[in-house]
């Protein structure tokens, strides 16, 4: 059998020589470039201007799908501090899920929300979003925003950062830095990314585009790393500026983006004071029995024990008590008054100037000489008339 298959595809195939193929120049013209590439074949229908993500709609009328043959399902858990929330609000999302054909069922007592698909499903993809759905409901996302997950062209990521940083304090710390001052900084990242963002324990969940989904994800696992946000907005700040430019639109922008590199702050090592050695071993310590019988307290019965510990903790209180009391009275206490300068002395010395200034002047006016009142009233008329005649 593989002879003859291997004899038919000889003579369906037959080979040609090396000068046959030389020979032939059309076949010289189309020949392949890259023998790599050499046996694939050309697409005509593929061309740069299809959008390849693009989705077809679906909707219950003209382009509905058949429904599913079987049923499918997701469930997941919710906080307690949730339950009073879902329960208001799940009559519509009853309402929301059933224009897809789609049932959904909540249980209180397990903590649980359930999403089912039926005979009336018409897309059955819907049901991957309406687990998104009750995902971001249990994560805190309101209702208004997350029925819009059912959307064909949004997407959600619940990042979890509960488990990046082992150190509570600074696991609070920097999950503080995402939200920033009066949440300035989750606004910035909404705006840049596009996305909207939701920080509630230890997640942080988002709803967007595939894109914008990427660059929150990378921010907080940055953030987590102790990289501090404003480093990424800036480089999202310099790239949505890039891509309004249509010269630098197809162009690496790694020359425009900023490189930030952590410094090492160099610290003064501890030193280490090496103990003598001997070769005797360290005294042993006392044991609580040997103190209570240096003090007596070991041959103490039980209510005179009780009794002293009674009065021991009758005078701390009283301390706290007494330590309290003057720090209340305090408020009280008028504030020390600045102290007042010597105002009697200064005066005397600045009347006493005043004076000798007076009496400089009163002694100069009478040393010049006295001018007569004539010499201060103006000539007559007639007078000066015959001077210029004169």
């Amino acid at each position: 059998l593989w002879t003859l298959n291997h004899l038919k595809y000889q003579t369906d195939n037959p080979i040609m020589s090396d000068t046959e193929v030389q020979s032939d120049p059309v076949q010289a013209e189309h020949a392949p470039v890259n023998n790599n590439k050499r046996f694939r074949k050309e697409k005509p229908w593929d061309h740069d201007g299809i959008d390849h993500w693009k989705m077809d709609p679906v909707d219950a009328n003209e382009h509905a799908l058949p429904a599913p043959l079987v049923e499918s399902s997701f469930a997941t858990l919710f906080p307690k501090y949730r339950e009073a929330y879902l329960r208001q609000v799940w009559p519509q999302v009853v309402q929301a899920l059933d224009k897809f054909g789609l049932k959904c069922e909540l249980d209180l007592v397990q903590g649980s929300m359930c999403v089912l698909t039926t005979r009336k499903t018409w897309d059955p993809y819907s049901v991957i979003k309406a687990r998104d759905l009750i995902k971001l409901l249990a994560r805190s996302v309101p209702l208004t925003q997350a029925v819009k997950i059912m959307d064909d062209n949004v997407f959600c990521d619940v990042i979890k950062i509960g488990n990046l940083v082992r150190n509570k304090e600074k696991l609070v710390k920097r999950r503080q830095r995402i939200l920033g001052p009066e949440g300035a900084t989750l606004k910035a990242i909404e705006l840049l990314t596009k996305c909207y963002v939701m920080v509630q324990g230890n997640t942080v969940s988002v709803m967007g585009s595939v894109t914008g989904l990427k660059q929150v994800r990378r921010l907080v696992e940055d953030c987590m790393k102790n990289v501090h946000p404003i480093y990424n907005i800036k480089a999202l700040m310099i790239k949505r500026e890039l891509e309004n430019d249509p010269k630098l639109k197809g162009e690496i922008w790694d020359r425009f983006l900023p490189s930030f590199k952590k410094k090492n702050v160099k610290r003064t090592k501890k030193k280490i004071v090496k103990k003598e050695s001997t070769p005797f071993p360290p005294p042993q310590m006392p044991r609580k029995i040997d103190l209570e019988m240096e003090s007596g307290e070991y041959f103490l019965t039980k209510a005179e024990k009780t009794r002293q510990k009674k009065a021991k903790d009758a005078v701390a209180k009283e301390s706290v008590k007494e330590a309290k009391k003057a720090e209340r009275s305090k408020e009280f206490v008028a504030p020390q008054e600045p102290a007042r300068k010597a105002s009697a002395a200064m005066d005397a010395i600045q009347i006493d100037a005043l004076k000798e200034k007076f009496k400089q002047r009163g002694s100069a006016a009478k040393s010049s000489t006295v001018r007569p009142a004539t010499d201060y009233l103006t000539e007559s008329s007639s007078k000066k008339k015959a001077k210029t005649q004169s």
